[in-house]
């Protein structure tokens, strides 16, 4: 997980994992699309592909990367995890709430 994040907290590494989202790339279009110069994109996807992010095929003369679909998936179900924690807590607050109005009304009444 924490070598995800480290990964992904780089902008033009996020961005290219934004891009390969949509559509498998070569290293070309990547950097052509970054505006980044090919040995920059090379770098970066090294680190993603070592963080088990991206994976890249052979297609004749250049290889075309794609996103690993596994990290993804641990990346959600950690964030779904703080999602259930927040949702729990924000649940508490909101009968505390109800419970602080009913006292107030109850208090007016007398």
């Amino acid at each position: 997980m924490n070598q995800t994040l480290t990964a992904l907290a780089e902008p033009n590494r996020f961005h290219i994992v934004e891009m390969l989202k949509r559509k498998p790339s070569a290293v070309g279009e990547i950097a052509k699309r970054l505006r980044l110069r090919q040995p920059q994109v090379s770098k970066h996807l090294k680190i993603l592909n070592n963080a088990g992010l991206v994976h890249a095929t052979r297609n004749a003369q250049s290889k075309i990367y794609h996103l690993e679909e596994k990290p993804f998936q641990e990346l959600d179900s950690w964030i779904e995890s703080y999602k259930k924690l927040w949702n729990e807590r924000l649940d508490r607050l909101d009968e505390y709430l109800i419970k602080m109005q009913e006292e107030k009304r109850n208090a007016s009444k007398k």
